[in-house]
């Protein structure tokens, strides 16, 4: 079985926007296509297609929220099944936990050593960095591994 094409839609100037997520799920659908999937997610995924193609371009706002919400149940159910994880992926989590789990902790550290809480905010950076350095590294191990799909999202 093969993961289907999306019907394309006629897009109106007032819809760029919507165009803009429409485009990037159909690249989502075409890096898919490239990959050999078991036949139960091309199933899955299929279905989630469908019901993206049933909406008319009129339904700007309900079709507009769909096709995310089908893009985030995709990348979610692949990286659970298969471990298959967009580009930059692990980059991006990992640049909001390493600010979180090391960041404000040294930011806390640096503050009160200094006597001073202002100097809580020279932690986020230092987190950031610690966050996207693990991050880019799991991305290369991903990579390395074939487990990244030749997809960047900017929307999830």
């Amino acid at each position: 079985m093969e993961i289907i094409a999306l019907k394309e839609k006629e897009f109106t100037e007032e819809n760029a926007k919507l165009e803009k997520v429409f485009f990037e799920f159909s690249r989502l659908i075409m890096a898919l296509k490239k990959r050999n999937l078991p036949e139960h997610l091309v199933e899955e995924i299929n279905q989630l297609i469908n019901e993206v193609d049933v909406l008319s371009v009129q339904e700007a706002r309900e079709l507009k929220k769909l096709i995310k919400g089908q893009q985030a149940k995709i990348l979610k159910l692949l990286e659970k099944e298969l471990q298959l994880v967009p580009k930059g992926y692990h980059s991006s989590k990992w640049m909001v936990l390493g600010m979180t789990a090391f960041g404000l902790p040294f930011g806390v550290l640096f503050g009160m050593s200094l006597g001073n809480l202002a100097y809580l905010g020279i932690g986020l950076p230092i987190g950031m960095a610690i966050g996207l350095a693990i991050g880019n590294g799991l991305d290369k191990k991903a990579f390395e591994d074939g487990n990244q799909l030749d997809f960047k999202s900017t929307s999830v």
